[in-house]
């Protein structure tokens, strides 16, 4: 299993465009394959900073959603979305693995 770890910057006053760019990404990364494990954005105080998580069952998982999803409407109307509110300043993609018990 691969985890995606995703760290927005988003600016003041986008919060309610960044969560609705978020809820379209929660029902996206399913139909290719993966878990979407939530966005999770700034609840106390100032922060400009949001988070997510999905995971796919190895890389090549994640790498075939990529090129599947590229051509997808529903994913083309989510990255319009993000481009015409300008929901997010720029982001940062890691990859984890789990360690369990």
């Amino acid at each position: 299993m691969i985890t995606c770890y995703l760290r927005y910057e988003v600016p003041l006053g986008k919060l309610a465009e960044f969560e609705a760019y978020g809820r379209m990404w929660i029902e996206l990364v399913p139909r290719f394959g993966g878990i979407h494990h939530g966005y999770f954005l700034p609840s106390e105080g100032a922060s400009d900073i949001a988070l997510a998580m999905f995971s796919f069952p190895s890389l090549a998982a994640y790498e075939q959603y990529r090129k599947d999803s590229a051509g997808d409407p529903d994913v083309q109307k989510a990255i319009d979305f993000a481009k015409q509110t300008r929901c997010f300043i720029r982001y940062e993609r890691s990859f984890f693995r789990p360690v369990f018990p």
